[in-house]
């Protein structure tokens, strides 16, 4: 068997104690923040004290039955959104459960902050959200514009800890919170029963500079502990990477963990990288198995073609094309979803095994 070892050696990020006090207060520049100095150096003093300390995570229980080791402790974070994603799974599984729909606004664009007005990607989530209503359908929207203009919404950057072991890489992901750091207010915990519960996901998004907006490549990047992840990080006992390097070596079986559910895409743009991203996209999705719901479901174009910005939703309003492109997309998918509810749709690929599982 091949081995491993653990690859040191990158400069340190530790801060002192004067490094640290002077970022923390940063958070207080408000002058009404003058009168509390004293209950700010307490709490300085108390976050100080986590930091130097590493307390990721100062609030544990004993996992419990069921895991590789029930005496290790565990977050009481991550095992409130593990109850979240498997009750999320037992949804999804209930015939008697009114099948759902997960559409997702790729835009950080809102009227809620600057730039004042709203995406024109909220529009087409709104023509989308009717058709799958009257299909009989539960949608869930999912509007990543609250990134930024909601406080407290954040989602944190993946820490990659799949390339160096994917048993290191958690399901859900437990890299978050992190308290000692100040990497709280993570959003993922609430996002992936959303994507559990779904049957169907269709993602509407522009493109930014031929790629993917900001924080839908954010949710993006964390949904790898979708693809492959360890549902029990007793396994690894936290973050061991050693453990998990030779738990992958002995043999892993990278469970998709959204296999199965259909989806629908649409991208739009003002001149270029449309068609790049709408790829992009279904091939990611695609490897994670879940199913295209053929090719109207998937769509890309422009609005407003070379034309001004500032005149971009009097385009859309005029596209009445591109406006049924979305809802045939939206069609495709609800079809697609009542022919698996139905039994009337079988994966093709169902059965066969794949020899390169990673």
């Amino acid at each position: 068997m091949a081995q491993a070892g653990i690859r040191k050696g990158m400069p340190s990020v530790e801060l002192s104690r004067e490094e640290f006090e002077k970022r923390y207060r940063s958070r207080f520049k408000d002058p009404a923040f003058k009168p509390l100095q004293r209950e700010l150096d307490a709490i300085v003093a108390a976050a100080w004290d986590g930091y130097s300390h590493s307390r990721k995570a100062p609030v544990t229980r004993k996992a419990g039955p069921g895991f590789a080791d029930p005496d290790y402790e565990l977050s009481v974070d991550w095992l409130a959104a593990r109850d979240a994603i498997l009750a999320a799974q037992r949804r999804h599984d209930d015939a008697g459960e009114t099948p759902r729909i997960l559409l997702i606004n790729g835009s950080s664009r809102s009227d809620h902050t600057c730039p004042g007005e709203m995406s024109k990607t909220w529009r087409l989530i709104k023509l989308a959200e009717p058709v799958f209503q009257e299909m009989g359908f539960e949608v869930d929207i999912l509007d990543l514009s609250r990134l930024t203009s909601e406080f407290g919404k954040q989602i944190h950057p993946c820490k990659s800890c799949v390339s160096t072991a994917m048993p290191l890489c958690h399901w859900p992901c437990s890299c978050y919170p992190n308290y000692s750091l100040g990497q709280t207010d993570d959003w993922m915990n609430e996002i992936y029963p959303l994507w559990i519960a779904a049957h169907g996901i269709m993602i509407v998004t522009p493109v930014n500079w031929y790629h993917a907006p900001t924080g839908l490549k954010a949710m993006i990047d964390r949904l790898v502990c979708a693809d492959g992840g360890n549902p029990d990080p007793t396994s690894t006992h936290g973050k061991k990477p050693d453990e998990a390097k030779a738990l992958e070596l002995k043999g892993w079986p990278y469970p998709r963990h959204l296999a199965g559910r259909h989806f629908g895409v649409v991208v739009h743009g003002d001149s270029v990288g449309a068609e790049t991203l709408r790829r992009s996209l279904v091939d990611w999705l695609t490897d994670m198995s879940l199913i295209s719901a053929g090719g109207m479901s998937e769509a890309d174009g422009y609005i407003g073609y070379m034309e001004p910005y500032a005149t971009s939703h009097q385009a859309l309003d005029k596209d009445e094309a591109f406006q049924e492109d979305l809802r045939n997309v939206a069609r495709a998918l609800g079809k697609a979803v009542l022919l698996r509810r139905a039994g009337k749709y079988e994966e093709p690929s169902k059965g066969l095994v794949d020899p390169n599982p990673k």
